[in-house]
C-alpha cells in the first residue's frame, strides 16, 4: 500500500501523555467546541523550533485531524486538473478528476499507516477557492471511523487497518462545496445536509449506514432565492432535561432529539446563510452565528419548546461576527474572531465587548482554548496566542509557511495544523 506522506525531520519523541484529555475525535474537540483541558500546550513555535515533525500532505483539503491516542487520522483530495475561475460572482475551482482518501498516521512520529481510497469522481461540483472536496471533518471512537465528504460520499472503516465497513450516498447541491461535518451519538452517525436544493438533518446506523430518520428543516421563503445553504457542524448539548443537537442553518436555528429527529424548538434568526460557523453552549444559553448577508452572533435560551424565535432570545450583536470560524466559550466570556481578523472578548450577559484586537491576517480557521489561553490561527500561517481573560495580553505569534484554513486539533497536549501543504506536530514533548 502506497504512502503519501514524506517525513521531514522526524523527531524521536519521549513518551507519556502531556495533558489529561488525549482524544480529539471530531471537529473542534472533544466535546465539539474547540476547548480541551490539556496541558503544557505549546506557546512558542516556527519552522525551526519547538517542531516534533512535519510532513508532506499531496492532497488538499480543509478537514481538520482527528486523534485517538497515538494515532491520527486525515481526509484529503486528490485532485487532476485544477482550475481556478470566477462563477456566478464567486472565486471557484474545478477539476477533471478527485479522489477522495484517508490515512492513518503515527501521531508521534508522522509515518503513514495505512491509506485508503474511498471515492473517485470524475467532474465534480465545482467548490469555494477557500473550500476544498475533503472540507469535513471524519469522527472516529474505537474500532470505526467515519469520513464525510457531502455529497460525494459517506463512508465507515476500521480505524485500525483501513478496510471499508459500508458506503452511502447521500446526493446534494452545495453550491460552493460541502463544509459540515459528521457527529456520533449513541448508535447513530448525525449529517446535516443544507443544500441549495434540499436541506435537512439525517441520522445513519452507524454499524450499516442505513438512514433510521430523517427531519426536514424549516421552509425558507421562496422570495429568498438560493439563499438556503449552509455548512454548520451541529452540536450536541444537555438542556432541559434532555440531549439536544443544536444546529443553525439558512434563516432557522433548530434543536433536534437525536435519538429521532424530533424538533424540540426553533427560531428565525433572519436572511443568514451560508454558515461555517458553529455554535457553543453554556449555563443554559446557545451561541450561535447567523452567517452571509449582515451576520449577527446571537444568544438564545435552549429550554423552550416550539417557534421560540421572539420569547428566548437573549441578545444579538453584529460587531465583527464571523462566517466561518466559530467561536469559543469559557465560563462567562465569549471569544470569536471576524473573517477579516479583528479578534473579539465579550461577555455572555450581553455580548458587550471587554476587547477587541487586529489580527493583521484573515481568520477562517477556528481558535482553539487550551491551558489557560486563546489560539487564533491566520490563514497566512500565523498564529497569535493571548491569555484567556477580560483583558487583551498578546503571548506569542508564531509564523508558519503555507496557508492555513483547516481548523488544528490538540492531542495529547500537541498542536497537529494542517496547511495546504503539509501537517505539523507542533510541541515535542
Amino acid at each position: 500500500m502506497r504512502s503519501i506522506f514524506s517525513a521531514v525531520g522526524i523527531a524521536i519523541l519521549a513518551g507519556g501523555v502531556a495533558g489529561a484529555e488525549p482524544n480529539w475525535p471530531q471537529f473542534r474537540g472533544l466535546r465539539g467546541d474547540g476547548c480541551t483541558s490539556a496541558k503544557h500546550v505549546p506557546v512558542t513555535w516556527s519552522e525551526t523550533n519547538n517542531l516534533a515533525w512535519k510532513v508532506s500532505v499531496p492532497g488538499r483539503g480543509r478537514s481538520s485531524p482527528v486523534g485517538l491516542g497515538d494515532r491520527l487520522w486525515l481526509t484529503l483530495a486528490v485532485e487532476q486538473g485544477v482550475v481556478r475561475t470566477r462563477l456566478n460572482g464567486d472565486d471557484m475551482q474545478t477539476a477533471e478528476h478527485v479522489s477522495l482518501e484517508v490515512v492513518s498516521l503515527d501521531a508521534r512520529t508522522g509515518k503513514t499507516l495505512w491509506h485508503t481510497k474511498l471515492f473517485d469522481v470524475d467532474k465534480p461540483d465545482a467548490v469555494h477557492w477557500f473550500n476544498s472536496w475533503a472540507t469535513p471533518t471524519p469522527v472516529v471512537e474505537p474500532g470505526r471511523l467515519y469520513c464525510d465528504f457531502g455529497t460525494f460520499g459517506t463512508a465507515c472503516l476500521n480505524s485500525k487497518t483501513g478496510k471499508v465497513i459500508w458506503q452511502k450516498r447521500l446526493p446534494l447541491d452545495h453550491q460552493v462545496g460541502p463544509g459540515s461535518s459528521p457527529v456520533l451519538y449513541k448508535n447513530l452517525l448525525l449529517l446535516v445536509r443544507d443544500g441549495r436544493d434540499a436541506q435537512y438533518v439525517t441520522a445513519l446506523d452507524k454499524k450499516t449506514g442505513s438512514q433510521v430518520w430523517r427531519t426536514e428543516r424549516p421552509p425558507i421563503e421562496a422570495s429568498s432565492g438560493n439563499l438556503k445553504k449552509s455548512f454548520v457542524t451541529p452540536l450536541l448539548v444537555n438542556a432541559a432535561g434532555h440531549t439536544q443537537l443544536i444546529s443553525p442553518g439558512a434563516h432557522w436555528v433548530v434543536s433536534y432529539d437525536p435519538a429521532t429527529g424530533k424538533e424540540f424548538w426553533r427560531a428565525k434568526h433572519g436572511v443568514g446563510f451560508s454558515i461555517g460557523s458553529c455554535p457553543v453552549f453554556g449555563a443554559g444559553v446557545a451561541y450561535f452565528s447567523t452567517g452571509c448577508m449582515k451576520p449577527a452572533l446571537c444568544a438564545y435560551r435552549a429550554d423552550g419548546a416550539g417557534d421560540v424565535t421572539t420569547t428566548h432570545a437573549v441578545w444579538k450583536t453584529l460587531r465583527q461576527v464571523p462566517v466561518m470560524s466559530s467561536p469559543l466559550l469559557q465560563g462567562d466570556t465569549l471569544y470569536w474572531t471576524s473573517d477579516d481578523g479583528m479578534a473579539n472578548c465579550a461577555s455572555t450577559k450581553d455580548g458587550e465587548a471587554y476587547w477587541q484586537e487586529r489580527l493583521n491576517q484573515q481568520q477562517l480557521a477556528s481558535p482553539l482554548l487550551a491551558d489557560g489561553r486563546v489560539y487564533f490561527f491566520g490563514k497566512e500561517g500565523k498564529t497569535t496566542v493571548v491569555k484567556a481573560g477580560k483583558e487583551f495580553a498578546k503571548l506569542a505569534e508564531n509564523q508558519l509557511d503555507g496557508t492555513v484554513i483547516a481548523t488544528p486539533a490538540i492531542v495529547d497536549g500537541a498542536i497537529f495544523l494542517r496547511t495546504d501543504t503539509h501537517l505539523y506536530r507542533i510541541g515535542t514533548r
